[in-house]
């Protein structure tokens, strides 16, 4: 098992710095998301999340942790040999749910069960932890009032007329190439419609904000590793005219074959990997990405209505549900905490379906 070329930094408390106007950011983000989700009721009849609203894959299978991890990488619910079940969700990132044409970039939900440890706040009595990711190594941006001000972009955006988003969507993606060509990328352009046509099974996906890890702080990432999945790593694909079509290679792909990811963790190993700031990468050169346990998914149905009643409508993910032992950090997961809280409240209220994290594995539909 690898180790970091540098031993962690230990966790303290007191390296968090709260911004001076983060209880306002705080509040206003709460209500343009809350506008996206009334937006989208008023359309469809239907509340969805704020973002990540459509679902490509629902997919249960269970985690091991290693046997050989280093003390270091030995934290938290991650302990030798343990195992856990869990409910995998791969997401566009809007909040409305749009033809998969309009290409966006994705998100990658984790629920495990059966998790024992102290709890953090507003999550007492749950045994589950959440792991939310995204395919991006870092956040688009530094503080939680530029997150504000891209959100309030995607809130224009939310019920325009769809032939105009997908036009829209096919101007960007020419935009990022040339961008990408010459060494650069536009965060904007790929949240509005610019990111690549790609196997969503083929993407690495990251926490970007930092996290407690027992004694420690980390990162996480959850990477594919099986050799199908592989393979599908920046694989192009075309679903041109197919409103589901990403949705659809998820489940030819999982009942054929399952899958195999890793979930990897890259521990702080100096002061300037930042804890506030999640657009900072942090260095691999320092700082590898370790895997501490393996997702093991048998073949079954990537995606059903069933599994999307139960888990798109009934489930709710949050960094915030979880044990102390790895607490959120920095200013992205602090404002997390009450907007995760207030957009699954709203959807509980619209749909006559209050949210209830489960307290028990029961398997999914089918």
């Amino acid at each position: 098992m690898l180790t970091a070329h540098k031993l962690p930094l230990p966790y303290d408390p007191a390296d968090e710095e709260i911004e001076k106007d983060e209880a306002e950011t705080n509040q206003e983000l709460i209500e343009t998301m809350r506008e996206i989700q009334q937006k989208v009721l008023d359309d469809s009849g239907h509340a969805e999340r704020s973002v990540h609203a459509k679902s490509y894959g629902i997919i249960e299978g269970e985690v091991k942790v290693f046997d050989d991890l280093a003390p270091m990488y030995a934290q938290g619910i991650f302990q030798p040999g343990a195992t856990y079940p869990v409910v995998m969700r791969i997401s566009a990132i809007p909040g409305d749910i749009l033809p998969d044409e309009i290409t966006a970039p994705r998100g990658l939900s984790l629920k495990l069960f059966g998790v024992e440890g102290a709890r953090l706040e507003g999550s007492e009595g749950d045994t589950t932890q959440d792991f939310v990711m995204v395919n991006g190594h870092h956040f688009q941006v530094p503080s939680a009032k530029a997150f504000l001000a891209n959100l309030k972009m995607l809130e224009k955006t939310t019920d325009r007329v769809e032939g105009v988003k997908k036009a829209a969507s096919v101007v960007n993606r020419a935009l990022e190439q040339v961008l990408e060509a010459f060494g650069g990328e536009s965060a904007n352009l790929k949240g509005l419609g610019g990111a690549p046509m790609t196997h969503p099974l083929g993407d690495t996906f990251y926490s970007q904000a930092a996290f407690r890890y027992g004694d420690h702080v980390a990162r996480f990432a959850v990477a594919p590793v099986d050799p199908a999945l592989v393979a599908l790593h920046d694989k192009s694909v075309d679903i041109k005219g197919r409103d589901d079509g990403y949705r659809e290679l998820v489940m030819e792909h999982i009942a054929a074959h399952g899958g195999e990811w890793d979930i990897r963790v890259q521990l702080r190993t100096d002061r300037d990997m930042p804890i506030e700031d999640a657009s900072k990468e942090w260095s691999q050169d320092d700082s590898p990405y370790v895997p501490v346990a393996r997702i093991t998914v048998k073949p079954q149905p990537g995606w059903s209505q069933a599994r999307s009643k139960t888990v798109d409508d009934g489930y709710s993910f949050s960094v915030w549900h979880g044990v102390e032992a790895h607490r959120p950090l920095g200013r992205v997961n602090r404002v997390r905490k009450d907007n995760y809280k207030a957009a699954a409240e709203f959807r509980g209220r619209a749909n006559g379906c209050p949210m209830h994290e489960p307290r028990s594995w029961q398997g999914l539909p089918g």
